[in-house]
């Protein structure tokens, strides 16, 4: 089902999950969310991660200097969770004006999560700082057994871990990230008001087939993974559904073309060149184009306490083609949808 609106305006969204990596990559790929949004939650899985308030400061530092021309882009900055990370840290980082959330990854969970928690029993006197101080928790949400099919991460992350966390640390503010199955759907939707999560553009609009369409589809491996329809399903009547613990995060991850296609391909996709056109489709195609909005622009600064942006954007429904390659830091690398084109654009 569409609705045949010629336009949409909406109050200026925010991107509550983003990769931007760090030098010239940086440089390149920053304009493409600058375009769309006004802030966005900056992970911290740089080399080495970002894991004190004293590098995110610097992180920050190199973010605004990349800045296209006149662009008033607000980065929000994270710290990536270690082991090694102190209660006095996440003190300090409450403390600090532009430190937004702490990063959760399982180690080895995805690019560049070497550094990640082994063990949560490790961490969980930061936890407990965190909840002091009200600084949220930002979850990577599987866990790394072998024994475990990746398929089945996500949801036996939620069984084994989650379950428990949100009973310890009933006062935590807590973000699922990147939300694949409808396991994790239900459990944020019939969760307490600390849980929310974000879901990402691409796993909105595919399933797994996508992965092997023709061929081995190196540019749709994505973590977590593509699943199931009926859990792309299960994503899009939460997203739409106008349920305020459910926002934008597109994780967009940009990885030069020959680190996606090489024997050990990298994981992510790069959807920050078209990434609200993205979302429009998904909002038009279920007859939920009222409620883009608050997906996109409320949600998000409700859940972190913020203020709601003050400026709008403009969606036309017309066509946008997308390049077949984007510069990455002077390496090619291959858009969401290279070739094709969107349904939207943004005016």
């Amino acid at each position: 089902m569409t609705t045949e609106l010629p336009a949409i305006t909406i109050t200026r969204p925010d991107d509550w999950h983003l990769h931007v990596r760090d030098g010239a990559m940086l440089a390149s790929v920053l304009p493409d969310t600058a375009r769309q949004f006004a802030r966005a939650i900056i992970m911290p899985n740089l080399k080495p991660p970002v894991a004190t308030v004293e590098q995110a400061l610097a992180y920050r530092d190199r973010i605004l200097a990349a800045r296209p021309a006149g662009s008033d882009f607000t980065p929000l900055m994270t710290l990536y969770l270690t082991e090694q990370t102190t209660p006095e840290e996440i003190r300090r980082a409450s403390e600090c004006a532009h430190v937004y959330a702490v990063k959760y990854y399982p180690a080895g969970a995805t690019t560049n999560a070497a550094s990640g928690v082994t063990d949560l029993e490790r961490v969980m006197p930061v936890f407990e700082a965190m909840q002091e101080t009200g600084l949220p928790l930002l979850m990577h949400g599987e866990v790394t057994d072998g024994e475990i099919d990746i398929f089945d991460r996500e949801a036996v992350f939620i069984d084994r871990h989650l379950s428990v966390l949100v009973k310890r640390f009933p006062e935590l503010p807590m973000v699922l990230e990147h939300i694949t199955t409808a396991e994790a759907a239900s459990f944020v939707e019939d969760g307490p008001a600390n849980l929310a999560a974000t879901i990402t553009a691409h796993h909105l609009l595919l399933n797994r087939n996508a992965l092997f369409e023709g061929g081995l589809r190196p540019h749709h491996y994505c973590l977590p993974i593509l699943k199931r329809e009926l859990n792309r399903q299960a994503l899009v009547r939460v997203a739409t559904g106008g349920n305020p613990k459910f926002f934008l995060g597109t994780d967009s991850a940009p990885h030069p073309k020959s680190a996606k296609e090489s024997d050990c391909g990298c994981a992510g996709m790069y959807t920050a060149r078209t990434a609200l056109e993205l979302y429009a489709e998904v909002f038009d195609q279920a007859g939920a184009l009222d409620r883009l909005e608050a997906f996109a622009s409320f949600n998000g600064p409700d859940f972190y306490r913020l203020p709601r942006n003050t400026g709008s954007v403009t969606l036309c429904r017309d066509t946008l083609d997308i390049p077949d390659e984007v510069d990455f830091g002077g390496q090619p690398g291959v858009p969401f949808r290279a070739g094709g084109r969107t349904a939207w654009r943004m005016a």
